[in-house]
This record gives structure tokens, C-alpha cells and sequence, in this order.
């Protein structure tokens, strides 16, 4: 397909077909990282035991912090490609692409020299306990290097989704994960290196797909492509991508702080053991999530076009399918660990405490998990259209304005059990505030149809 089919697809082929198209490599790609990423914590929790599933609970905010970093760039500038692609305006999108690239590596650079300088610190914040705290800093410092390539790989596997090549972005995502599945083993138990036999093997994967992906633009026959004269921050370009990578960079950051009052609240009420728990619980919603996302990656390119070509049926028609999608993953998600949590749990440990934390864990917090889906499209149907005041707004509501409030009332009162019943209750707040801001939007825009047809 040459580039100019590429880009005119999206504004012309049926819309269910163009969802699947693009979500489907976006899905499996993305779920398959998920995946190697759970196979690493399995590998963790059966071969070095429940406090190292402690230690790498503790992780994942302070990687959350790097994610956020990545998608303060790699989201604002996909989303802002596809849209001035919808416009024709190809130079725009390749300046987006230089300038990402150079903001990427400076910001990187930037958090990792900081981790690396207040690591402990920054452990003991998010929880770490003095068993922990050494499976956590073994398996983060090691981790450090890789940072800036995992940044690189993630962020520009969006772009090059956004840009025509869903397929390619999902080979990007499969050389990674594959690697690792290999690696993984190898160093934690072939050459018993324990957790940050791990971090290695992710350094190395991620090396690897970031180069891919990066080759990608350097090869003159891509949609878009690196050209000389586009690397020089100017901020006409970069404004509109931070505004619009806010919204998942706060959602990110604002992961980091409640997950830092979780653990802490975690380990006030159940130990270490309960802290291994909500990383068990993390890890299984985390990948449910990240499903949903992928079919969101597959949205963003046609809604992004779409809406900068004004043709706004075929926008309303993809975000209701992706929806639904939402919808259907989510709940079926909800009711395996509602109705069959040992399922999950077992896969991870077989200490009984920990059992029977996670299992009661996951009964609780999880009744209203099926409405998480609408909330994740609603939020990035926002970015997709460029309005990042209101995926700001989206991106908060659920972690910040209503979990974070709930798990300082709700564990005095009822002690662990309080901190699991945050996440429902929290779920649905958010999810009757996100009808009432997608009803106010698409009326928004039923009127601007209305104004293009008189």
C-alpha cells in the first residue's frame, strides 16, 4: 500500500473494519508486553518468593513515573500527527516527529539521572518495607539504563501506529516481548541472577525493539520519516503535544501517588503480604487495562483523521464500537476475579497468606470494574480530537478526585477491606461524571454537523 493509500483509508474505508484493523495489532502488541511483563512477576514470585513480589510491587509506580514521561511526548505526538495528517499537512506531522524524538531523549535523560540519585528515597515513599527494599532497589537499578529506550520503543510505536502501520507497530511490540520471554528465564533462573535477571532481560528486549522502531523513520519510503531541519525544538509544535499528553503523563503521575498511599496504606493494615497482594491485583487489572488501551491505540488514528477532515459520523461510530469493546473486556475481567480468583492468584504464589489476601482482594474491589472500559475510551476519545482540557479532566477524576479522597476515609473505618472497596466505589463516580461530559461533547458536535450541512 503506497502513503497515500494509507492516509486516505481513514477517512473512507467502513469503520468497523478500520477498528479492527488497527486495534487488533495495537491489542495484541500491547497485551503481549503485558503479558511477558506478568510471566516476569510468575517467574519472580514461584522462583524468589512473596517478598520479592513486594519489592516489585513497590516498582510500579516509580516506573509509572517513567511512563509518564514517555507519554507526555509519544501520545501528544500521535494524536497530533493523525490529526494534521487528516488536514494534509504532512511537513507539520514530520516536524511532530523530529521534535518528539529530541524532547524524549532530554526528558529521559533528565528522570533517570534523578532516580538514580534518590532511588531509596524514592522506594521508601512508594512503601518499601525493610524486606522489600532490596528486591525493589536490585530490580530498579538495573532497570535504570533501559529507561530511556523503553521511552524511545513505546512512545514511537504510537507514533507509527498513528502514521498508517498498525501491523509494523505490533512486530515492534513482539520482538520485544519475545526476546524477553527468552531472557527472562535465562537470567533469573539459568544463570540465577534473582529479580534483576529480569530488569536485564527487559534492558535488552526493549534495546532491541527501540531500534526497530526508530528504523523505521529513518527509512525514506514511511509515511512520515526523520528529515533534516526537524529536530530543532520549536514550541508551535511542542505545545500542542504536551497539551495533549498531559492528560495520560497526569494520569500516570497521578497513578504514582496513589499507588505510593496504597502500599503504604497496604502494608499499614495487612504487611507485606497485603502489599503483594495489590501488586497481584495490579498486575491482573493492569492487563485488562492495557486490552482496552490497545483497542483505544486503534481508535485514535481514525478519530485523530477524522475529525480533522470534519467528517464527525465516522468519529461517533468508531468511538461507540470501541466502547463497547471496552465494555466487553472489562466485565468479563471483573467476573473471573469475582467468581474465580484463585485462578488468578494461584498463578503467582503458592504461600497461603498471600492466597487468601489476594483472593479476598480481588472479590472486593472488583464489582464495579466492568464500567472501567467506558471511562478509559471516553478519555482517550478526548485526546484523540485534540481537547486536552477535558482529558485532563478525565484523566483525574477517577485516581484523584475520588480513589484518593476514599482510601484516607474508608481504611480507618474498615482496615484493609477499606482500601478494596475504594476502587469500586471510586468507579462509579467516575463513570457517572464521563456520561455527562461525553453526552455535553457529542452534543458539541451534532452541532457543528449541523452547522456544516445549513
Amino acid at each position: 500500500m503506497d502513503k497515500k493509500d494509507r492516509l486516505n483509508e481513514l477517512g473512507t474505508e467502513p469503520v468497523g473494519r478500520l477498528l479492527w484493523k488497527y486495534s487488533v495489532p495495537a491489542v495484541v502488541g500491547i497485551v503481549v508486553m503485558s503479558i511477558y511483563n506478568i510471566i516476569d512477576r510468575i517467574f519472580i514470585g514461584q522462583g524468589v518468593g512473596p517478598d520479592a513480589i513486594a519489592g516489585l510491587a513497590i516498582t510500579f509506580p516509580v516506573m509509572n513515573v517513567s511512563a509518564a514521561f514517555g507519554v507526555l511526548i509519544g501520545v501528544g505526538a500521535a494524536s497530533r500527527s493523525s490529526i494534521v495528517l487528516g488536514q494534509k499537512n504532512t511537513r507539520m506531522a514530520e516536524l511532530i516527529l523530529g521534535n518528539s524524538f529530541v524532547m524524549t531523549l532530554l526528558l529521559g535523560t533528565f528522570y533517570i539521572t534523578m532516580l538514580a540519585i534518590f532511588m531509596d528515597p524514592v522506594l521508601r515513599l512508594f512503601g518499601a518495607s525493610d524486606a522489600s527494599l532490596p528486591y525493589a532497589r536490585d530490580f530498579m537499578m538495573y532497570l535504570l539504563p533501559g529507561m530511556l529506550v523503553i521511552n524511545v520503543c513505546y512512545s514511537f510505536n504510537n507514533v507509527m501506529r498513528a502514521t498508517g502501520y498498525p501491523t509494523k507497530a505490533m512486530v515492534t511490540m513482539f520482538i520485544s516481548a519475545g526476546l524477553n520471554v527468552i531472557l527472562a528465564p535465562i537470567f533469573i533462573f539459568g544463570l540465577g541472577w534473582g529479580i534483576k535477571g529480569a530488569a536485564i532481560a527487559t534492558d535488552i528486549s526493549m534495546l532491541v525493539g527501540a531500534i526497530f522502531v526508530v528504523g523505521h523513520f529513518f527509512n525514506r519510503k514511511s509515511m512520515i520519516h526523520f528529515r533534516r531541519g526537524t529536530f530543532r525544538p520549536r514550541k508551535d509544535v511542542l505545545m500542542p503535544i504536551i497539551a495533549i499528553g498531559a492528560a495520560p503523563c497526569i494520569v500516570n503521575t497521578a497513578g504514582c501517588l496513589v499507588n505510593a498511599i496504597i502500599n503504604n496504606m497496604v502494608y499499614k493494615y495487612g504487611g507485606d503480604s497485603g502489599v503483594a497482594a495489590i501488586g497481584i491485583f495490579t498486575t491482573m487489572t493492569q492487563l485488562l487495562v492495557t486490552f482496552v488501551i490497545g483497542v483505544c491505540q486503534g481508535m485514535q488514528p481514525i478519530v485523530g483523521y477524522n475529525y480533522g477532515a470534519k467528517r464527525y459520523d465516522r468519529l461517533k461510530r468508531t468511538f461507540w464500537l470501541a466502547t463497547l469493546v471496552g465494555t466487553i473486556v472489562c466485565s468479563t475481567g471483573a467476573l473471573v476475579g469475582l467468581l474465580c480468583p484463585n485462578i488468578v492468584s494461584i498463578m503467582f504464589t503458592s504461600d497461603e497468606a498471600l492466597l487468601s489476601a489476594t483472593n479476598n482482594a480481588l472479590r472486593t474491589s472488583l464489582w464495579m470494574f466492568w464500567c472501567v472500559g467506558f471511562q478509559i475510551v471516553i478519555t482517550n476519545f478526548f485526546q484523540a480530537i485534540g481537547a486536552a482540557g477535558k482529558s485532563i479532566f478525565m484523566s483525574m477524576i477517577r485516581q484523584i478526585i475520588f480513589l484518593l479522597p476514599l482510601l484516607f476515609l474508608l481504611p480507618p473505618m474498615w482496615g484493609l477491606n477499606g482500601v478494596w472497596l475504594s476502587f469500586p466505589l471510586s468507579d462509579v463516580a467516575a463513570t457517572l461524571v464521563s456520561a455527562v461530559l461525553i453526552a455535553l461533547e457529542f452534543r458539541r458536535i451534532t452541532k457543528l454537523q449541523k452547522g456544516m450541512s445549513n
